[in-house]
């Protein structure tokens, strides 16, 4: 949220610099992530002057240029070629001269500089209001009144001030301070309460509000008093919509809103002021001159001011006219054809309020995360709405020209009871660790708005303002008192209590941040992904999974409905949001949780999981970059996340994943370590990915029990030599190479210290239908002694044996 300190100090005579003024709203807990200051207009206007045409005629060489002279009341009279078809003599201008920075056409800033145009001088240039920053319009250069002092400052005589903007990280419970005069209040009690402020809070007047005049009615009904509790508005008539004064500009673009015309302008303007949306409706486009607030039939279509048709769903809040006819969804989004054009001349605006979880709800189930729907989400405050109207109504008026046309309608059948709370005395001095008196605690509540009704003995009741939603316990009431009189006023303890920790051996954490810089080192990008997931998904590509979701009630996303039941789905969409950005080659990891149910029975299991997509290699000099990741590819890097954490001894077995086809499985006993396979058609033509994705899922919780408990030893390198003997293998095409492996291993449990598949050969015509011939190396090592030809014949003559007897294996000699 941008914070702007110019409107601020409209309502608050800020007697601290802008860096105080960001450590105090730090210490409220409106934390400051960044300030910036800006200056109004481009580059603060500098080197731009007050000057006055003394002559103007046609250049000799250009039909649409001028050569002019400028007096700007310095040492010489400037001569300046200008292209300005309303340029005249005796005008007073704005002069950007030698060494000033303007904008383009398209927005980009250059330097002026003396030089010819066309063989003419020219010393300067004559601005337009686009050129300055200032706005929009090149149909000419920008003519001061006539009163303006030749010479001065451009930024001196339009005015412009410098402003410091806050970027503040606003919790989502802080509903008081979505806006200035919220953030405003906050400082003015921390001001008082520690500073020993006594001036006051400058709030708008709307006492000169007219009343009396119904010249353009509206009825408002609403229907569904439970989504609206309170619902007020006015008519304006005898707008003219335009573009906004430059101040209202200005306060817009320093906080990042972008100016639209008066009427939405202003809208905005209260928005960000007062933290009350608005929303004004074109009152020749009310039907029957009537509003209803109601629901609409499910799946009823409705064309929105972005000219998407939405269907509705039967409990989204509708705003209708008088026949039943959609025009807002209420508080969220505007229609298409209610809202303000450059035609209107009247209108209806609205300020109500709308029940957090009906906005919320729709809100996400339309994917509309507007200005007004966050707002309202936290809690609106459902006292203020037609002093807002009021304030709105009058800006209205003042920046088009209006006048109030009906008298506030303000439906309100059952008015909201403020919270009252009950503080202990006590409990205050308890929870803060500071001796606090009554009185102090008196005057913070009494400056954050917050009255005390009542004491008896030790406790007291307060009141709490309706904007202040999260503000409903007696623990909020002592936090709110804590963030005023300041964090750094909570005693230190004269002791420290340390309690000795071991950590498991092995340690999850170390043991899991090593393997992520494994992974790391060999080209893997970390992914961090929500634990939440979308059942539908599910449902489509998994049913089977399906009915082992852990659903939630997830009122900010009714998508995001379940806990993951996988690591997948979020990895393909990592994986979907690379490719979107030209990159196709993807190599991620993920450490996570997973979650499951089983009628009641809730479990939740600690998962790594690795994918791989695209080339094997990227293009280089060296290869040609063609080759595409297989399982291969992938089962290298499992056997080197395995062979890094010392676990031997897994069995390879097929795998029936609904996920990965073909899907394999490597186990020690019954236990699964990991699965792994090509992700299924299902679930990458759900997910929108058109290239195969290899997918290992590791279960960590497994992995960890099955890690060596001793520290890894390390042994010298042998004084004696290795012996290598390969065989040529022809055994059935069915028969895998880890059989092999697991024989060899069996047979020479000490001397044989590596073996090694360097080459597979299958031909029908040399080997026979179903046959295959694989080239295995053994190597043999002996650390105390060098290994004689006898002993290794003896064990090539024991593997040969085995490998006939056991796998029908032919020697190829």
């Amino acid at each position: 949220m941008k914070i702007s300190l110019n409107w601020l100090k409209n309502y608050l005579d800020l007697p601290l610099d802008p860096e105080k003024i960001g450590d105090l709203l730090t210490s409220l807990g409106l934390e400051v992530e960044g300030m910036d200051k800006i200056e109004a207009g481009h580059n603060g206007l500098a080197r731009i002057f007050v000057g006055k045409v003394l002559t103007c005629e046609k250049h000799p060489d250009a039909d649409r240029l001028s050569l002019c002279t400028v007096d700007i009341a310095q040492d010489e009279v400037l001569s300046i070629v200008c292209g300005a078809p309303n340029v005249a003599t005796g005008q007073k201008v704005l002069v950007a001269t030698a060494g000033a920075s303007v904008l383009g056409k398209e927005g980009e800033a250059f330097t002026i500089k003396s030089g010819k145009i066309r063989g003419a001088a020219s010393e300067g240039m004559i601005c337009a209001v686009d050129e300055l920053g200032l706005g929009e319009d090149h149909s000419g250069i920008l003519v001061l009144d006539e009163q303006a002092k030749v010479g001065m400052a451009a930024k001196e005589h339009l005015g412009l001030k410098e402003d410091w903007i806050y970027e503040i990280g606003l919790t989502p419970n802080r509903s008081d301070a979505t806006n200035h005069i919220g953030v405003a209040r906050d400082l003015y009690a921390a001001l008082v309460v520690r500073h020993g402020f006594t001036g006051g809070m400058h709030l708008p007047n709307v006492k000169d509000f007219p009343t009396g005049v119904n010249t353009h009615p509206v009825k408002v009904i609403v229907e569904n008093q439970r989504a609206c509790p309170r619902y007020s508005g006015v008519s304006i008539s005898g707008i003219k919509v335009g573009p906004s004064p430059e101040w209202l500009r200005q306060a817009l673009t320093a906080i990042g809103e972008r100016p639209i015309n008066n009427v939405v302008d202003a809208t905005n303007y209260i928005l960000h002021e007062m933290g009350q949306p608005l929303h004004a409706f074109d009152l020749d486009q009310i039907g029957g001159k009537t509003i209803r607030v109601k629901t609409v039939p499910d799946q009823t279509p409705f064309l929105c001011l972005d000219e998407i048709e939405r269907k509705l769903d039967a409990e989204d809040l509708m705003i209708c006219d008088g026949d039943s006819q959609p025009m807002c969804i209420g508080g969220v989004f505007g229609g298409l054809h209610s809202g303000v054009t450059e035609s209107t001349t009247a209108i209806f605006l609205e300020s109500a309020y709308f029940d957090p979880g009906y906005i919320r709800r729709s809100s996400t189930r339309h994917n509309l995360r507007t200005e007004a729907a966050k707002i309202f989400e936290k809690g609106a405050d459902p006292e203020g709405t037609v002093y807002i109207l009021e304030r709105a109504a009058l800006l209205i008026c003042e920046l088009t020209g209006g006048q109030i046309a009906s008298p506030v309608v303000d439906v309100y059948p059952e008015p909201v009871v403020p919270v009252r709370v009950d503080v202990r005395v006590s409990r205050v001095r308890l929870l803060t660790g500071i001796d606090l008196e009554l009185s102090e605690i008196r005057r913070v509540l009494a400056a954050l708005g917050m009255p005390i009704l009542s004491e008896s003995g030790d406790t007291f009741t307060v009141q709490v303002p309706g904007n202040k939603s999260d503000v409903l316990r007696e623990i909020d009431v002592i936090e709110e008192i804590l963030r005023v009189i300041g964090y750094d006023r909570v005693p230190e303890p004269g002791k420290m209590f340390v309690s000795v920790q071991t950590s498991p051996k092995p340690d999850p954490a170390r043991l899991r941040d090593k393997v992520a810089a494994m992974l790391s080192a060999r080209g893997f990008h970390e992914a961090m992904s929500l634990s939440l997931d979308q059942s539908a998904r599910y449902e489509k590509a998994a049913p089977a999974m399906a009915g082992t979701l852990v659903k939630i009630h997830n009122t900010s996303n009714i998508h995001l409905d379940s806990l993951r039941a996988d690591l997948m789905p979020n990895m393909l969409e990592n994986i979907l949001r690379n490719k979107n950005r030209q990159n196709h080659d993807v190599r991620l990891f993920e450490f996570g949780k997973t979650y499951s149910r089983d009628g009641e029975a809730f479990s939740e299991t600690n998962r790594l999981i690795m994918a791989i997509t695209g080339r094997r290699e990227h293009e280089s000099w060296l290869n040609s970059g063609r080759e595409q990741s297989d399982l291969y590819t992938l089962k290298a890097e499992v056997e080197s996340v395995l062979q890094f954490l010392r676990i031997q001894g897994w069995q390879e077995c097929a795998s029936e994943d609904q996920g990965l086809e073909p899907g394999l499985v490597w186990a020690r006993g019954p236990k699964e370590m990991v699965r792994m396979g090509v992700v299924s058609g299902d679930w990458l033509e759900l997910m929108d990915v058109d290239q195969p994705v290899w997918v290992a899922d590791f279960n960590w919780d497994v992995i960890l029990d099955f890690i060596p408990a001793r520290d890894p030893e390390t042994t010298s390198l042998s004084r004696f030599p290795e012996v290598r003997r390969d065989l040529a293998l022809v055994v059935d095409s069915s028969v895998p190479y880890r059989e092999i492996e697991a024989l060899a291993r069996k047979t020479e449990k000490k001397l044989l210290q590596e073996i090694n598949l360097f080459d597979v050969y299958t031909s029908e015509e040399h080997l026979g239908k179903g046959k295959k011939s694989c080239a295995v190396s053994f190597r043999f090592a002996d650390p105390e002694r060098t290994l004689t030809d006898q002993e290794i014949d003896a064990i090539m003559n024991k593997l040969i044996a085995g490998y006939e007897t056991k796998l029908g294996a032919v020697i190829r000699r």
